[in-house]
């Protein structure tokens, strides 16, 4: 391709609205082009990086045996009425009418279309398992989109959906699909984790998240730095930091703490370290009121306390006179002596003893408070987020922690959905029975921006040969003033096409430094410079956009030379 014959439209300014690196390259280097908030066109040059990893996904799904589909984007309201998500995925759903006023939703997730269509297409045991997929775009109504395409409402998604009889065939196809995931990112040459996660809105069983790592990401992703242990810090297991609860030793008395609402201010009056005190939560719960007790430096994890049976879904605090009803004290003085409510403790909080807590009064605390002496719980878990030192959870091992973008997930759904909406087969004993799910979540454009969040640089986009928009581009100095080097371009990209590489060549009547920079921008992997002087040698110079490092290369030698940095 030349360029005189492609869409190539880069900038210098960077857009008041472009918050990370991703964004801001894709706006300058003309991959996309922003229609509305949190919708972007993608440009000639942009949709070829998305078809390339397609391409990747597809051969990878398709070597699991998944047979790729398409359903429809639009989805009628009553679909998800079976399955009762309306108010779970709540604002995010964008509702149509068409001229009939029928309601739809505009899809942000397949669960329901794959089910109906299942279950008037499959009725036997000998059908299963099967497993479908599609490359198709989603819509979620981001309250905030930003980003880029990183957080877009609209988005391209490659989502898969197989059926079995049991667990243990299901969790064959999970397994499976987990390597087909790693296979695809290991292909694209990202540096990524998969890690366990939370289920959320689609639920199920057990999941997995596969992050690419930077800076940037979203989401804290915990490790263990020896082990093979990984998790999103919503699902990363805090082991308890007290192997046993010590002694009574200390007398439980009341101290006057005026106006020392927060952990650090008591620690501060009190001359405490702050691991001595705890902190109480209180929530709503599903009869009656929770309180979640964490040490006091510790952070509760709301994820992990909203998957609580007594804790009611979605996580709300007491307001400030509910809080007074229930405890006769304002926020900041709340404690676990005397407390008139179902109490769930903090593994490590539970072992503690002679420690220091909100006097369920004004402007005092309790210190020397004990456990079965003092005050009780009804309940020990894991509801507090794991910290960087912690032990792993596998005992292999501390943790340690990075930032990721997540860029897939898979589900072992379970029969949440089949049971739902009535999908059967007849089994080996000729009984009905739901089939078991599994869901598989790729982030097609997200990938692209992930991709471009790891490898760049201040001059631009580094893309990773797998999925550059093109390979190679030649870079002809006064291409339309020295016959000699027009006919050297024009020779070796037909040498180049001819040996099936994708090569661009910029024809403009630009200026060196501007077709310099241009490429820089863009991230093309393989630059090769045509000049007269170079040519005097017999010679072209080339440099890879990973490291720009300048080589002079004998022309005769170029095409072999190519094979070899593109092999």
């Amino acid at each position: 391709m030349k360029t005189t014959r492609f869409h190539l439209v880069t900038r210098k300014e960077t857009p008041a609205d472009a918050e990370i690196v991703s964004h801001q390259l894709m706006i300058r280097s003309g991959l996309i082009r922003k229609l509305g908030a949190g919708l972007y066109t993608w440009a000639p040059l942009g949709l070829k990086v998305l078809r390339k990893i397609e391409q990747i996904i597809r051969e990878e799904m398709d070597n699991t045996g998944a047979l790729e589909m398409l359903m429809p984007a639009v989805q009628p309201k009553e679909l998800w009425q079976e399955t009762g998500r309306i108010d779970d995925f709540g604002g995010q759903l964008l509702a149509i009418r068409d001229r009939a006023e029928r309601e739809y939703f505009f899809g942000p997730t397949h669960e329901e279309v794959i089910t109906d269509f299942v279950r008037n297409e499959i009725n036997s045991y000998k059908q299963l398992p099967i497993n479908f997929y599609q490359i198709q775009t989603k819509f979620r109504d981001e309250i905030r989109p930003r980003f880029g395409v990183m957080r877009a409402r609209e988005f391209l998604m490659k989502d898969a959906y197989s059926f079995h009889l049991n667990k243990e065939s299901l969790q064959e196809t999970y397994e499976a699909m987990r390597v087909a995931y790693s296979r695809v990112i290991e292909r694209i040459g990202l540096d990524f984790r998969c890690v366990l996660a939370d289920s959320g809105a689609i639920g199920g069983s057990g999941s997995q998240e596969f992050h690419v790592i930077a800076d940037s990401g979203e989401d804290a992703i915990m490790y263990s730095d020896t082990g093979t242990y990984a998790a999103n810090l919503e699902k990363c297991t805090a082991v308890s930091l007290l192997s046993e609860r010590g002694a009574a030793s200390e007398t439980l008395e009341q101290v006057e703490t005026p106006d020392q609402r927060t952990i650090d201010a008591v620690a501060r009056f009190l001359k405490q370290d702050k691991s001595q005190l705890v902190k109480t939560l209180l929530v709503e719960g599903e009869d009656k009121p929770v309180a979640l007790v964490v040490r006091g430096d510790h952070q509760l994890n709301e994820v992990k306390a909203v998957n609580l049976a007594a804790v009611k879904a979605p996580l709300r605090l007491l307001n400030d006179e509910e809080i007074k009803q229930l405890t006769g004290a304002n926020a900041g003085f709340i404690g676990v002596v005397g407390l008139d409510c179902h109490i769930i403790v903090d593994q490590t909080a539970a072992n503690m003893n002679n420690f220091i807590c909100g006097a369920n009064k004004d402007d005092w605390h309790s210190t020397g408070v004990n456990w079965e002496r003092d005050a009780n719980y009804h309940e020990v878990a894991d509801i507090r987020n794991a910290e960087v030192g912690d032990p792993s959870p596998d005992g292999d091992g501390v943790l340690k922690m990075a930032r990721g973008i997540e860029v897939g997930h898979i589900f072992q759904l379970g029969s949440k959905y089949s049971q739902a909406m009535n999908a059967v087969v007849l089994n080996e004993q000729g009984k009905s029975q739901a089939m078991e799910m599994g869901c598989y979540g790729l982030g097609v454009s997200r990938m692209v921006a992930a991709a471009i969040e790891q490898n760049h640089d201040a001059k631009g986009i580094i893309w990773p040969d797998s999925i550059a928009p093109f390979q190679i581009v030649l870079l002809p100095m006064n291409y339309h003033k020295s016959s000699r080097v027009k006919e050297a371009a024009d020779a070796l990209y037909m040498q180049l096409k001819a040996q099936g590489h994708e090569v661009l060549l910029d024809d403009r009547k630009v200026r060196p430094g501007f077709m310099f920079s241009d490429f820089e921008l863009i991230g093309i992997p393989h630059q090769i410079v045509i000049g007269d002087k170079t040519l005097d040698d017999d010679q072209f110079e080339y440099k890879q956009r990973k490291d720009m490092q300048l080589q002079r290369i004998d022309r005769a030698r170029m095409v072999e030379f190519i094979a070899e940095q593109t092999a």
